[in-house]
């Protein structure tokens, strides 16, 4: 009932904020206009993002005191809450966003939070210490999973709902543990998110930006490093398992436009949610397949979290099977990339690698 009440409070204050900050993105103009990437028509208000952190700060913020790792957290998300909105209105470099990233990671590293060993499977009393290396690791993960999420906010309640999910997840794995901190902040997350996708599930009246999409993959990556640093090997599969979805679509994008010969920071149509529309499934049937496979990773994750060893295999086995079906029939890798197709002898599809 706790968590529930922390739930409720950053659900309504969320409600109550973004028709307001909804207001205040058309009269600051931090709007999106459509373009040949967007799917959506008509000019969109940003900054949902800002209803979201209200909520979550009102949910969990008076207990900072009480934990010092939600004060950081919370620390590092005004930062990035604020880079994100500064893009929102006038539109930064890649750069300027990059180092508002690292800033926000920064705090949290400084305050204790990062990766500094991992134990090792199958090796009684052996460990792994990153030793100086912990830092470079655990911002490389941070900045790496703010931008995962911040690249899959391309449809109608795609980022909230997704983020939602593996939310709950981590606040069923963080009450396993006994991590409190993670918990807390995992709850109010949820009720935040619930609250926003009144609004911004298709169609859409508001468009969280960069603003939410950073600050969601932020305090993604912060919790997973609550959760689960200092652990098993085999135990630091369960966040990637969680954020399997933008994870591996940042993965996908990055070796597509490697083997396209293109920047890896060049953008394209080609992410999971394009590609399912291209397959022709509507805007809401394309978000709702991604929130089915994001909750199959969710449940993969808290299977593999309390699974023998042969258990844990053949939830990897599963997962991976599932990533690289996707790969081979959406193509999201390259158009010559059909290893399930190969094995299976059936011919590619010639009508969409035309279209490519």
């Amino acid at each position: 009932m706790y968590y529930l009440a922390l739930a409720a409070i950053a659900f309504g204050v969320t409600f109550v904020a973004t028709p307001l900050v909804r207001r205040l993105a058309f009269a600051v103009g931090a709007v999106d206009v459509p373009d040949a990437r967007k799917v959506h028509r008509g000019v969109m208000p940003r900054l949902g993002g800002l209803a979201i952190f209200l909520g979550f700060l009102a949910g969990v913020g008076w207990l900072s005191a009480g934990f010092a790792e939600i004060g950081a957290a919370l620390l590092g998300g005004v930062i990035v809450v604020l880079t994100g909105a500064l893009d929102d209105r006038f539109g930064l470099s890649p750069l300027v966003k990059l180092i508002g990233q690292m800033l926000a990671a920064a705090v949290v590293i400084a305050a204790g939070i990062r990766m500094e060993f991992i134990h090792l499977p199958f090796a009684a009393e052996k460990t792994l210490e990153f030793g100086l290396l912990a830092v470079p690791i655990t911002l490389f993960w941070i900045v790496g999973v703010t931008n995962a999420i911040n690249l899959i906010d391309g449809l109608d309640g795609l980022a909230a709902g997704v983020t939602a999910i593996a939310a709950a997840t981590m606040f069923v794995l963080s009450l396993q543990l006994g991590n409190v901190p993670a918990a807390l902040m995992a709850a109010a997350l949820v009720g935040s998110l619930a609250a926003f996708l009144i609004f911004n599930f298709h169609p859409a009246k508001i468009f969280m930006g960069d603003s939410g999409s950073l600050f969601l993959g932020y305090m993604m990556a912060v919790m997973a490093l609550l959760g689960f640093k200092q652990v098993a090997l085999t135990s630091f599969i369960v966040p990637l398992l969680v954020l399997a979805v933008p994870l591996s679509d940042t993965l996908f994008a990055i070796v597509r436009r490697m083997l396209n010969g293109q920047s890896i920071a060049a953008p394209d149509k080609r992410h999971l949610h394009h590609a399912l529309l291209a397959v022709g499934l509507s805007h809401r049937q394309a978000v709702l397949a991604i929130y089915g496979l994001s909750a199959f990773f969710g449940l993969s994750a808290i299977l593999f979290s309390r699974a023998t060893v042969w258990i844990e295999a053949a939830v990897l086995v599963a997962a991976g099977f599932v990533l690289v079906v996707l790969a081979d029939v959406l193509e999201l890798v390259h158009r010559s990339f059909h290893p399930i197709r190969r094995m299976l002898r059936l011919p590619p599809h010639p009508e969409r690698s035309r279209g490519r």
